[in-house]
């Protein structure tokens, strides 16, 4: 078995609400143990076209479920012959999460996502890993930096922010994780999404810092 399957792992993640986008970013490190065992790992997961997560824990956990729900996704595309709501997709993966973790097994499920999507309204959840459920109006942060990151938050985030503000935003907050968090580093991710869908804003590799 693969040990950097198997070990739980250090991240940031973050989820932004912004005036017309949502914006999720993470680092890009992945740890097993004190070992670093990946340094250009993508944290940030598209599900479909209008939706996305951010992920943190055992990273074998967090692949199997991802599976899942996407899985789950295109079979309620079919059966309804609609798309699912952002937050029909948020309840079916806190529901996987909720049953996972409750099912005995030596090695804990310990998943923690950030789901960030867009059908009529722009919707932000975050979904713990006892398989608990929040809405977020306006900022949330995950994994072992999170305390680092929600500083900048909490002092620099304000409502309303545009794209351009709310990346600004979340690259700082991340850069403040990688510069005091062992198991946050080589850079970040930025996804932006909005009414016209979902894309890539950002992708930076990094030694220490982000300027």
């Amino acid at each position: 078995m693969n040990e950097n399957n198997v070990l739980n792992t250090g991240t940031t993640t973050l989820g932004l609400v912004c005036k017309e986008c949502i914006i999720l970013a993470a680092d890009k490190r992945v740890t097993a143990g004190s070992m670093i065992a990946n340094k250009n790992f993508d944290k940030i997961v598209p599900v479909t076209d209008k939706i996305a997560v951010t992920t943190s824990g055992v990273v074998s956990d967090v692949q199997m479920i991802i599976k899942i729900l996407r899985a789950e996704l295109k079979l309620k595309s079919i059966r309804a012959d609609r798309e699912s709501t952002v937050k029909e997709a948020a309840h079916l993966l806190t529901d996987i999460i909720y049953n996972n973790v409750r099912r005995f097994s030596s090695i804990p499920s310990i998943t923690h996502f950030l789901l960030g999507g867009v059908d009529k309204e722009l919707k932000l959840y975050d979904l713990y890993a006892d398989g608990s459920i929040t809405e977020v109006d306006d900022f949330v942060s995950s994994g072992s930096g999170s305390v680092f990151a929600y500083g900048v938050l909490e002092a620099s985030y304000k409502k309303d922010m545009s794209e351009s503000e709310g990346i600004e935003l979340a690259i700082k907050a991340i850069s403040s994780a990688l510069q005091r968090d062992s198991a946050s580093g080589e850079g970040v991710d930025i996804y932006v999404i909005n009414k016209s869908g979902m894309r890539k804003a950002a992708g930076k590799r990094v030694n220490k810092t982000l300027e």
